[in-house]
């Protein structure tokens, strides 16, 4: 979906025309079917008016044509502004800017994250960069379109408020910035250069429309992609709060202190794609990790992926159930990745009749126990796997709680509005 469309000189004249604003207004109200609060019409129209001011000066053709606000398909996520035409060579070019009305930032430890502040307050977010460059790599994961008729994805963001500091480009976000290179206020004539380098000749073949109407699947599965995964070629980009948890996660986990991380996720969130990211990068990191779930199912299709790039008794310290931490010793494991953790029981064993608590044990057995968690699954009486219990345990154990949470959407079409549909006629929770 498509907030708005047009060539280069129609958007010019909208903008001229102060009518941006209504007309995007009334095409979210439209295609999203609600209408959206004053406060985020103004911040779109900030952003736009700011970017449009390059236009009077660029020297791209007027056929090359403007997409505002285009969700990803089978996600909730939205690229802020793309422009779509051909580079010197003729081939189909799609420029993504993201676009910030942030005033500063701060450095963290964490990859690709830097703290900023929002209307609720200071809190961390992927660093602009990172951003744009993980939502190309979605659709060039994604998108059958992009990926078989190899159109060039060109990412960057435009800070249009920001001062030149020394933090939004520090060199810790060096291998971002070069995929996906961020102009700040002052960087307006670099902005342009980047669009002219690119965008040589308008958009003959309706790119964005293609690619709207392409095929949405991946190109490997995450089980196919596991193995090259562990090799250190992750092929599953991590996007948003995916990226947020991951990293906490990675970052808590190499400092070897008692910790209980709960990350709490609907379906489709991806909470399996971030536990298999984690296993595979605390494995690459020399720490002793294993991926836990109750159900074989998902071990049995990672294994089998897996065999042939590791022996089958090597499989065996990677993959696990959750009954087998009893006779576990304290701080066995530097991480255990629990998935569907909610589906945990109290006793193990075949008649559930050894150990004291599968919960207990796990949190005994590991420095680092990470807990992914959706309470809405639990499905049997036996099912134990809940948020407060994990707590209780934790501080019986005293481990230090960290709680997180993942609701970027990518089922049902990355509808978030269907999803509480679907909850509040279920009588899940009460939504509006």
């Amino acid at each position: 979906m498509i907030v708005y469309q047009n060539t280069i000189d129609k958007f010019v004249k909208d903008l001229v025309d102060n009518q941006i604003d209504k007309i995007i207004e009334n095409a979210v109200n439209e295609r999203l079917g609600h209408r959206v609060s004053k406060q985020e019409i103004t911040s779109w129209y900030n952003s736009i008016s700011m970017i449009g001011v390059q236009f009077y000066s660029l020297n791209i053709p007027n056929d090359a044509k403007i997409s505002i606000e285009y969700r990803i398909p089978s996600t909730s996520k939205r690229i802020d502004f793309i422009i779509t035409g051909e580079d010197e060579t003729h081939n189909e070019t799609v420029l993504v800017i993201e676009l910030k009305q942030w005033q500063n930032a701060k450095l963290t430890e964490k990859d690709g994250i830097v703290r900023t502040r929002f209307k609720h307050g200071e809190s961390e977010t992927p660093h602009p960069s990172y951003q744009a460059w993980s939502y190309c790599s979605l659709l060039r994961n994604f998108n059958e379109t992009v990926y078989q008729e190899d159109i060039q994805l060109k990412p960057c963001a435009y800070l249009h408020n920001y001062e030149e500091d020394p933090v939004i480009k520090n060199d810790f976000y060096q291998f971002y910035l070069e995929q996906a290179p961020v102009f700040l206020k002052t960087d307006s004539a670099q902005l342009r250069s980047f669009i002219e380098k690119y965008i040589k000749y308008g958009d003959k073949k309706d790119t964005m429309y293609r690619i709207e109407s392409g095929k949405i699947h991946p190109s490997k599965s995450l089980a196919d992609s596991v193995a090259k995964m562990m090799k250190g070629n992750s092929e599953f980009v991590l996007i948003d709060d995916q990226k947020i948890v991951f990293e906490n996660i990675s970052f808590m986990a190499e400092r070897q202190e008692k910790k209980v991380i709960i990350v709490e996720g609907g379906p489709g969130t991806g909470k399996s794609v971030v536990a298999i990211n984690l296993l595979a990068s605390l494995i690459q990191k020399g720490l002793n990790c294993k991926y836990v779930s109750k159900n074989s199912a998902p071990r049995a299709v990672f294994e089998s992926k897996l065999t042939g790039v590791y022996k089958k008794n090597d499989l065996s310290n990677l993959f696990s159930g959750s009954g087998a931490f009893i006779d576990s010793q304290v701080n066995d494991f530097d991480v255990l990745i629990v998935d569907e953790a909610h589906r945990l029981n109290e006793k193990s064993g075949l008649y559930k009749n050894l150990g004291e608590n599968q919960i207990k044990e796990i949190i005994e057995a590991a420095k680092v126990s990470v807990f992914f968690i959706d309470e809405d699954q639990r499905v049997t009486f036996s099912d134990i796997g809940k948020k407060q219990d994990l707590i209780s345990w934790a501080q019986k154990l005293n481990a230090q709680v960290h709680q997180y949470e993942l609701n970027s959407q990518f089922r049902c079409n990355g509808s978030d509005g269907y999803l509480a549909w679907l909850d509040n006629v279920l009588q899940i929770r009460e939504t509006a």
